[in-house]
């Protein structure tokens, strides 16, 4: 059995898509998952990126893609009353529900819909008090202050950092990423054990010169 690490930030919607698809895409394989939740904010800071929201077509086109992702592939997808917006208080909600960084599949789900599905605000209040009562259960009781799900969130963006990840949704097998929801074929690729992942292509095709480097 294969183990997958689902790095994820509720900010992003193709997280949610891929939340959804990873089962179908991976139908009929031996594989475990665990979840942890990252600022993607943090990710995209450490290589000069602005992510989509930060440049106004690439930002248009992004809204429009993911709405008819949502459309084509059966998956509810309504875009939040604001967008980009600041995940941290639901990053620190899921995280309140982990001992060591992940999250199971139930509280990443419930935190997801919260954003991408309603069209509503992510962040008002109300809505925010009863995401929190909804994922009470699953809270552990020893992070009344919320310093322990701050601590994991910065640990879990530091870890991804270190391994190399620069966006999500990502996903980390064997110590190799797969990166975003296109990226899933290729997943299913690997874990089926396809040959070409023992040859020379996925360790020389980042070798190439970059032709713009002074």
């Amino acid at each position: 059995m294969k183990h997958i690490t689902f790095y994820l930030d509720f900010v992003s919607p193709y997280a949610w898509l891929a939340l959804e698809r990873l089962p179908q895409v991976l139908e009929g394989l031996s594989y475990s998952v665990e979840h942890r939740p990252v600022l993607l904010g943090a990710l995209l800071q450490q290589h000069g990126n602005p992510g989509p929201a930060g440049i106004a077509p690439k930002r248009d086109w992004t809204y429009r893609h993911v709405a008819w992702l949502g459309h084509a592939l059966g998956i509810p997808l309504q875009m939040p009353l604001r967008h980009p917006f600041n995940p941290l208080p639901l990053l620190r909600q899921a995280l309140a529900c982990s001992d060591d960084g992940s999250i199971n599949r139930f509280v990443a789900s419930t935190v997801l819909r919260h954003v991408w599905q309603g069209g509503h605000d992510a962040l008002d209040a109300e809505r925010l008090t009863a995401l929190a009562a909804t994922l009470e259960p699953q809270r552990r009781p020893d992070d009344t202050g919320g310093d322990h799900a701050k601590a994991l969130l910065r640990a879990n963006t530091e870890a991804a950092t270190a391994r190399g990840v620069f966006g999500v949704p990502a996903f980390e097998v064997d110590g190799r990423l797969f990166w975003g929801l296109d990226g899933l074929p290729m997943l299913r690729s690997y874990l089926q054990g396809d040959p070409w992942f023992d040859g020379p292509t996925w360790d020389a095709a980042p070798q190439v010169p970059n032709g713009l480097a002074r």
